[in-house]
Formats: C-alpha cells, sequence, structure tokens
C-alpha cells in the first residue's frame, strides 16, 4: 500500500515553562498622567505579547509527515538552534541535523501525539503532530511445526526470558556520533519476501504483525551491516534463531534473525559493510532468508523509511 505525500506544517507549540511574573507597579505617578494600577496592567500585556512572540521565534519548529506519519512510521521535526534534547513517549529521541526523528509503533492510536522539546535552560515545549491511520495487508502463512505457532508449556518460560533480553536490546540508548549514519544501507541484496508491518495469520491463527522485513536469500549469505555500530546482544532464540542486535546510537537499534551462523560477538564495534551472520533458516522460518527490523526510541519501524531518510 502506497503513502500519500502531503507538504510540511508548521508545529503546535505548548509552552510548559512556568509563568513568569514582573511587578512594575510604583507609587509614583509616571510622566503622562497615567494611574499606577494603568500602567501595570499595560505592561502585564505588554510582557504577554513579548512572551508570545518569543515562543513563536525562538521555539517554532516545522515539521513534516514522512511521508504520512503512520504507525510503524516517522515523524521528523526540525528543531530550534536551542533545542537540547526530545522525548516521545517518555523515551529520548535521535537527533541528527537539528532534526528529532521519532519513531512511532505500530500499535500507534490515530490523532494527535507529543514530542517533547526541551530547551538549554530547562523549558520544556510540547510539538503536536497528528498520526494518520493506515491499513496494512494481510499475509497468511503455514507453518509446519505447530509448536512454532502454539508453544507448549515447556517453551513459555524460555520464551519469556528471551523477550526481556530483547526488549533491553530494543530500549537501549548510548550517546554516539551518529552523522556516521549516512548512507544507512541494505543489508544484502534479496527479494523482500514479507514487507513490514503485515497482519499475520499463521495456520489460521492471527499473530502479531511483521515488525521487521524479511529478505529471501540463499542459505549462507553474507549479512552485512547497514551502517557503523556496536554488536549489543547475539543468541539462538525460539521464534528468531541465531540472532544479532547492533546499537547504532541514539536509540538506532537493528536486529538480524534466523541466520545459519553469527560473525560477531557482543562488545564489538562494526563498521558498514562488515559481515555479522550468515542467512539462514533457523528459528520460526519457512525457508532461508533474514529477518530485519529496525528499532527507534524502543519502537519498531519501516526500514526502508528509515533507508530514505538516512540515505545520503
Amino acid at each position: 500500500m502506497g503513502y500519500q505525500h502531503r507538504p510540511g506544517t508548521t508545529g503546535h507549540l505548548v509552552d510548559r515553562a512556568p509563568a513568569r511574573r514582573r511587578s512594575g507597579v510604583t507609587s509614583e505617578r509616571p510622566v503622562g498622567g497615567q494611574p499606577p494600577t494603568q500602567t501595570a496592567a499595560a505592561g502585564e500585556q505588554l510582557n504577554t505579547v513579548l512572551r508570545a512572540l518569543t515562543l513563536l521565534i525562538g521555539v517554532c519548529v516545522s515539521h513534516t509527515a514522512f511521508p504520512d506519519t503512520v504507525p510503524g512510521g516517522l515523524y521528523v521535526a526540525e528543531l530550534p538552534p536551542h533545542a537540547q534534547r526530545a522525548t516521545y513517549e517518555g523515551r529520548p529521541v535521535l537527533l541528527l541535523d537539528g532534526k528529532a526523528i521519532v519513531g512511532i509503533p505500530l500499535a500507534a492510536a490515530p490523532g494527535s501525539h507529543t514530542l517533547q522539546i526541551v530547551d538549554a535552560d530547562g523549558a520544556a515545549h510540547g510539538l503536536a503532530f497528528t498520526v494518520v491511520p493506515k491499513q496494512y495487508p494481510e499475509q497468511r502463512l503455514t507453518i509446519e511445526n505447530p509448536r512454532m505457532v502454539n508453544p507448549d508449556p515447556r517453551d513459555l518460560e524460555r520464551i519469556r526470558s528471551e523477550s526481556a533480553r530483547m526488549r533491553a536490546g530494543y530500549l537501549s540508548y548510548e550517546p554516539a556520533d551518529v552523522t556516521r549514519l549516512r548512507p544507512f544501507v541494505m543489508p544484502l541484496e534479496g527479494i523482500t519476501s514479507s514487507p513490514f508491518g503485515y497482519r499475520r495469520i499463521l495456520n489460521d491463527q492471527p499473530r502479531n504483525p511483521h515488525s521487521g522485513l524479511d529478505i529471501a536469500a540463499p542459505e549462507g549469505t553474507p549479512v552485512a551491516a547497514p551502517a557503523p555500530g556496536k554488536v549489543s546482544l547475539t543468541g539462538n532464540f525460539y521464534f528468531n534463531g541465531r540472532t544479532v542486535f547492533v546499537d547504532h546510537g541514539q536509540g538506532l537499534v537493528t536486529m538480524y534473525c534466523h541466520l545459519s551462523k553469527i560473525n560477531a560477538s557482543e562488545g564489538q564495534d562494526l563498521q558498514r559493510g562488515e559481515v555479522l551472520g550468515l542467512v539462514g533458516a533457523t528459528g520460526r522460518a519457512t525457508g532461508p532468508h533474514l529477518h530485519w527490523s529496525v528499532s527507534l526510541n524502543g519502537n519498531r519501524v519501516d526500514p526502508e523509511q528509515v533507508i530514505a531518510l538516512l540515505a545520503q
């Protein structure tokens, strides 16, 4: 399903800084004959106008949908020069070239959302933006091993433990020079066998939406890092098979699943194009392929949108 392009718009800001009050009342009648109470009222009106102008000039943020801000997509906002950090749903977001790059969860409700921007003096401002609905296509798959659809009770403890480890990997946030991310490239060449966001039906049973991109390729095909980063987690997981996590900094994390072999170790620094593993069919897989997930501020997003944004 294609995206509709919309032109950029100006963000709606809510000033979260505490109100500042000044006392302009004196005991003497000012020149011009106006009573002190009228002078104070006029002064307050002027201060209000000045504060509003300061907000518009110094904190105004322009933002664009990318191309529409949808569940599982990106929201990009240009920040004022004095912005120090930004958060979405309480998590810090990636800042690059004066922009906040926000990952929107697949489960995000359509409607108004807020990006919090914090200035150098600690003042916080809320930037409202809109997430529009997107209907992802349905995909039906047949899994031969029924335990890969409905795990036995003895499998569930392992799955819960692995899920906690992977959740921690996705939520990693390490300060880093993210200017080195460009260009952000595909980890291998192949055929997209399952796009991002598809609503999965496994053996006629609804399951979670597809949170990555499946790239079919012959077993043993090298899988390379799309950008510099550090290997933050490796393992052989129940559903994902042999898996590698790479932390690229500032909440951008990538995951590579179903590998036949892992060629990297935890803590290892990777350069763009460096091989981290080989394509396989380990875990829950219907054939050799790479499941590639991209996470921003803890949310899985469409890898193709990230590639398009960080192409150069």
